[in-house]
Formats: C-alpha cells, sequence, structure tokens
C-alpha cells in the first residue's frame, strides 16, 4: 500500500487546485458581446406600412375617448375594432402566435363626465421559458383637438399618436417572425388625453395576472423631426424616466438618502440599456436621457405603470411642434395648425420603431434581471456585490452576471467585468464610496438584461 507523504499530499493538492482553476477560468469565459439578429430587427421597420396605417386611423375622422362607438368608419370605436383586426392578420401570419384580447373598464371623472368604457387592445406573444416575465410596448389610440372635451370635431392625431400605434402595430409584424423566452405585449391604450385611464387599466390588469412586467416602453409621438423652432432633426429621440421609485417607503427613501441611488431607480436603467442597445443596432440613432418623468409638467402612459410599481419609460421625438398638438384644424396668418398626416415624417417613425422592437427582442431573449442584489464594503478598499441565483425558468439560458460601475457624477455605466455562473464578486481595489455599482443578468447567446442597482432603490 502506498503512502501519501506531505511532499505527495502537497503535490497532489497543487494539481488539483490548477485543474480546479483550469476548471474556473473555462466556466468564466464571457459569452458573445451581441446577437446578431438584432442588427436585422433594428433596420426592419417599413415606413410604407407604418404611413398606411397611420392614414388609416386618421380616415376615422376622430379617435376622441368621448367618441362615438357604433360607427363603423369614425370614432374611437371603428378606430379600436380596425386594431383588434389588424393584431388578428398578424397573428394569423405567425401561426396564431398572439394573444389577442381587449382589457376594459368603466370609468368617470374630471375628463370623463359619464361613465364611459375605455378599451385597450392587447396583443400578447407569450414567451417559451417564463411566460410571466413581459416586456410591453405601448401607444395610444385616442385623439383631441384644442378643447379637451370636443368629441365630436375632425381630431386627426397623425402624430400624437397615430405614429405610437402604428410603432406598435409594426413592431408585433417584426418580432412575431420570432420566439422569445420572456413575453411581449403589444399594448394600444385609450383614454390617454382625457386622464392616463387606459394605462392605469392596464397596470391593474398585469398586476392581477401576475405579470412581472421589466419595461413599459410607452410610444407617444414617435413621427415629427421638425421642431416649431426650425429645427430638422431625424437621428435623435428622447427618453424620459423617473429617478426615484413612485412606490418607494419612507423606510426606503431613508436607506437611499446614505447609500445613493436617486438617479438609479429601475426606469432609469432601462433608460440607460435603451440608450445603449439603440446606439448599437439602429443606424445613425442617438439616444437623449431625459432626467424627468415626462416633459416639464407634462404627462404620458408609462405613469400609471410606473405608480404601479413597473419599470416605464417615455420614448419620443426630440423637437415637437406645438402648432401640431391638440389644435383645431385651420389655417390662420399662413400658418396650418393641427396633426394631420404633413407633419409625421415616415422613415423616421420606423427607426423610432426599430429602437422599440431591439429593445423589446433584447429584453425578451435575456435572463430576467438579478433580484435582490446587495453590496457591501465601507470602510475598505474593496467592494462586494451579491445576487439571487436564477430560477428554473431563466437558469438554462444564463451564461452568468456581469458587474458594471461608474462615478457618482456621470450618467452612463462606464466599467464593467464580467463574472461568471456565481452569486457573489468582490472588486478589489475599488472603493464603494467613490462610484455606483450594479448587477446586469447574461445569456448564452449574449443578450443582457438592464443594470440593477442594488438595495430597493433600483429593483425591477
Amino acid at each position: 500500500m502506498k503512502l501519501f507523504t506531505p511532499w505527495n499530499l502537497l503535490t497532489c493538492l497543487t494539481l488539483t487546485a490548477l485543474l480546479l482553476a483550469e476548471v474556473s477560468a473555462a466556466t468564466w469565459q464571457a459569452p458573445p458581446s451581441e446577437r446578431a439578429e438584432l442588427y436585422a430587427i433594428g433596420v426592419a421597420a417599413d415606413a410604407a406600412r407604418i404611413e398606411r396605417d397611420i392614414t388609416q386611423l386618421v380616415g376615422f375622422g376622430t379617435r376622441h375617448t368621448l367618441s362615438e362607438t357604433a360607427s363603423n368608419s369614425r370614432g374611437i370605436g371603428a378606430s379600436r375594432r380596425w386594431i383588434e383586426a389588424e393584431f388578428r392578420r398578424i397573428s394569423s401570419a405567425c401561426g396564431d402566435c398572439l394573444e389577442v384580447i381587449t382589457v376594459a373598464d368603466t370609468v368617470s371623472g374630471k375628463r370623463i363626465p359619464e361613465p364611459t368604457e375605455v378599451v385597450n387592445v392587447i396583443a400578447i406573444q407569450k414567451g417559451k421559458r417564463d411566460p410571466k416575465r413581459v416586456v410591453m410596448m405601448a401607444g395610444d389610440i385616442d385623439s383631441r383637438v384644442t378643447d379637451p372635451m370636443n368629441a365630436s370635431a375632425d381630431s386627426p392625431g397623425a402624430n400624437d399618436n397615430g405614429s405610437g400605434v402604428a410603432g406598435v402595430l409594426e413592431a408585433a409584424r417584426l418580432l412575431s417572425q420570432y420566439s422569445f423566452n420572456g413575453s411581449i405585449v403589444y399594448a394600444a391604450l385609450s383614454g390617454e388625453e382625457q386622464g392616463l385611464y387606459g394605462g392605469a387599466i392596464l397596470a391593474k390588469y398585469a398586476q392581477q395576472q401576475g405579470w412581472n412586467i421589466d419595461a413599459v416602453l410607452n410610444n407617444d409621438m414617435i413621427g415629427n423631426i421638425e421642431g416649431i423652432n426650425g429645427v430638422i432633426d431625424n437621428h435623435t429621440a428622447r427618453v424620459f424616466s423617473e429617478g426615484t421609485r413612485f412606490v418607494e417607503t419612507a423606510e426606503e427613501a431613508n436607506q437611499r438618502r446614505f447609500t445613493g441611488g436617486e438617479v438609479d431607480s429601475a426606469s432609469r436603467n432601462l433608460a440607460r440599456f435603451i440608450k445603449k442597445v439603440g446606439e448599437q443596432y439602429v443606424p445613425n440613432l442617438d439616444i437623449m436621457m431625459i432626467y424627468r418623468l415626462d416633459r416639464f409638467g407634462r404627462g404620458g402612459h408609462h405613469r400609471p405603470f410606473n405608480e404601479a410599481g413597473f419599470p416605464g419609460v417615455r420614448i419620443m421625438e426630440t423637437w415637437e411642434h406645438y402648432d401640431r398638438q391638440h389644435q383645431d384644424l385651420r389655417r390662420e396668418n399662413g400658418i396650418s395648425y393641427g396633426d394631420s398626416l404633413a407633419g409625421v415624417n415616415f422613415p423616421y417613425a420606423a427607426k423610432l420603431t426599430g429602437l422599440n422592437a431591439v429593445v423589446l427582442a433584447s429584453m425578451a431573449w435575456a435572463p430576467a434581471p438579478p433580484a435582490q442584489v446587495e453590496i457591501s464594503g465601507q470602510v475598505s478598499a474593496n467592494t462586494q456585490l451579491s445576487w439571487a441565483a436564477a430560477d428554473r425558468a431563466n437558469a438554462k439560458t444564463l451564461a452568468g452576471y456581469r458587474i458594471y460601475w461608474r462615478l457618482t457624477t456621470e450618467a452612463e455605466w462606464s466599467h464593467s467585468r464580467y463574472v461568471g455562473k456565481v452569486q457573489s464578486f468582490t472588486l478589489e481595489n475599488i472603493v464603494i464610496d467613490n462610484y455606483y455599482f450594479g448587477v446586469a443578468a447574461v445569456g448564452l447567446d449574449g443578450s443582457e438584461s438592464p443594470v440593477v442597482f442594488p438595495g430597493p432603490a433600483g429593483r425591477f
């Protein structure tokens, strides 16, 4: 019988350690940094189809929330039924891959004096592995003129927000050709101009259904390239996002005061993700992140989702033409007022539709954002991060995790390190006091989730 001497034992342990190090190094092999299909998706939106859809929506005369619903050619009812039929045509072309439903409620309020049914038209492309995890693209069906209560006057709503609804339909056409791990919801919402009613109705429905919404992309005016000041710009877009979570508790706010996170809500990191993915996969597009819930003193349909605790942002054109928004159709002093087809640039609307499509596809392919991200390292030269293991639905497609950090004054994540399929990692000689940190999940195919800031301030 051969006995192990201390020297033999040391040699054996050394070889074992080297072997484990080689195995560990192999598991730390970073996945691809991009997914080739996204380049094709980013340029696939068809301007001619978008023009056709906006023209159809304008043809209903008015889409005011309080307009008639019985007519097949005019009003909000006719427009809703056309959108639903279009979703069903798209679904038929992909082998009935979309579940098309309406989500409605009867509401009344400041701009809805009598109880009125507000109806959203929804198409759901269910994920193959994690169907309860949802990313959503939304546009508003309804339109208005100068008087928000005028439900009878012609109100074309070509850009506001026929462009958003046309973008939703076109994104459904493009992405229904693919299969995803998570679900994609394509939403045409009603009641926006009367008080964001449709979004509130759908957010409540999502909670009832147990949807885990990781992103709401609210597209509200994505077709105008001419500012009222004469600027022409077809290569930039704005993304508005809330900095702190609306649903933050007093205790969470106090924690954030000492640990940071004022500009790192899930919505804000969703905006960073949109900028990163959009500028990589959509040619000639620069994203301007706006650190504000919406335009100054104004609102949009992502807000009800934020108020329900879901990450949501507003995507829109950079330059607005106010003569074409919320205006009666008329011509005065040589100036044309009203939201007509003449004010829509269809190639630009296609470009922003491509932006939405690559973001939806990226997130639906990627693993879910990591949960229970925590950080420590005070009075230390090192920073430690930890997170929960992926659930069964995401584990099979997960390659590992990437840690991000940036200076506290920087808008975007500037540094990163892929750390493999682990649940914690220590960044040595990186002081916690000097940076903000986050963690993203990385798929085997190279797809990646948005970054999650540690603690309740950044959770998805």
